[in-house]
């Protein structure tokens, strides 16, 4: 039985985050506003997409894949936390859940700018939810590919 390569891991990898982060902007696009954790949990994906693309250049993929499947372990931890925010497990951050640390935080002049956005989202705020929330989907799915990670890091380069 022959062994897959490390090559078409690491694009299905890198695939899998595209997929993810354009999932999320898809869903921005249909009105549905991130809240500040959401638009934490992007950063990795973005981190992974750009290792996996290096990656599959032929510079250092077992090293990159490793770091790669590190950032798909922090936006899936980030996801799991987020998720249990929501649901009320655990406290969040006070700048995004509860009463988003109320009036203390705002200087006079944030009070009276006229400039406020459409929606406001809080971290707590469960937005859309299919079994999990996004940040539950996130976290599984994360999760996922950094085991991908790692296998396509121990298999034989192409």
């Amino acid at each position: 039985m022959k062994r897959i390569l490390s090559r078409p891991l690491i694009a299905l990898a890198t695939a899998g985050h595209i997929g993810l982060l354009g999932g999320a902007f898809l869903f921005q696009l249909a009105g549905y506003a991130p809240c500040a954790m959401c638009l934490w949990q992007r950063w990795p994906h973005g981190a992974a997409i750009v290792l996996g693309v290096i990656a599959l250049s032929g510079v250092t993929p077992r090293l990159l894949a490793l770091g790669a499947g590190l950032a798909a372990l922090v936006t899936s931890g980030l996801g799991f936390f987020h998720a249990g925010v929501e649901q009320g497990w655990w406290q969040g951050p006070s700048s995004c859940s509860g009463d988003g640390g109320g009036l203390a935080g705002l200087s006079g002049a944030d009070l009276l700018s006229t400039e406020v956005t459409d929606t406001v989202v809080m971290c707590d705020d469960i937005v859309w939810q299919f079994g999990l929330t996004m940040a539950g989907w996130n976290g599984v799915l994360s999760l996922g590919l950094a085991v991908l990670w790692v296998v396509a890091a121990r298999r034989p380069e192409a």
